[in-house]
């Protein structure tokens, strides 16, 4: 178990797993994912986090959720948006295979604009959709394509349509969540958010956490178990 293991220990292995070696040295697999030390190494401070430490993230989260008393969570992996904006629901319609999305709880789409990585979270017991920017940018557009996917696959799947009316959708204003200071810790941002919605707690860290949450998500990708 973590717990039974110092804390040095752990910093050790972190600072190995960030440290020199074979970039193409698988450091982790499992939910049909690889990282490798390359990876791994976005997360040393100040780098810009890929699309396999947060699709790795996610799925650990999605992982942890499957407990007892917390919320069932679904996560799209940071490729579904592109696809589905560029080619519509035709292309994603198979994404949900075996995933009832109406019988989730929350359910996660990691939005990666060019250089900045955004999150929204669809939470299909209080029907909102709501964006969270770290940047404060505003994601009203990406709602509404969010909300008409959801429409398409209610109608596609349970051949119910979805009333607009009764969804809020909401850009995060920047007093309302936690903003990054700097331009690199966007995706750590978007990953804790994450964390913390899919416990159902309140979003209390701040840019002060980041070289910490580092160094805490290396080591919960390593072992494939959030601490």
């Amino acid at each position: 178990s973590p717990f039974n293991c110092s804390f040095q220990a752990m910093e050790r292995e972190v600072i190995a797993a960030l440290g020199k070696g074979e970039p193409d040295e698988i450091m982790s697999s499992a939910f049909k994912l690889k990282v490798t030390r390359e990876d791994i190494q976005t997360l040393s401070n100040l780098r810009w986090l890929n699309d396999e430490v947060i699709n790795f993230y996610m799925s650990l989260l999605v992982e942890r959720n499957k407990k007892e008393g917390y919320p069932a969570v679904h996560a799209f992996s940071t490729f579904f948006y592109p696809k589905l904006i560029s080619g519509g629901y035709k292309a994603v319609r198979r994404w949900t295979r075996g995933v009832d999305l109406f019988k989730q709880d929350l359910i996660f789409v990691p939005i990666h604009l060019r250089v900045h990585w955004a999150l929204v979270v669809i939470d299909v017991r209080k029907t909102t959709i709501k964006y969270f920017d770290s940047m404060g940018q505003k994601g009203d557009k990406i709602c509404e394509a969010l909300f008409q996917y959801l429409q398409e696959e209610s109608r596609e799947k349970r051949n119910l349509e979805l009333i607009f009316s009764e969804w809020t959708l909401h850009s995060m204003e920047s007093h309302e969540i936690p903003q990054q200071l700097n331009g690199s810790d966007c995706g750590v941002f978007m990953c804790k958010y994450a964390d913390y919605i899919s416990r159902d707690k309140p979003i209390t860290f701040t840019q002060n956490h980041m070289p910490y949450f580092r160094k805490k998500m290396v080591w919960e990708i390593i072992h494939q178990q959030l601490l």
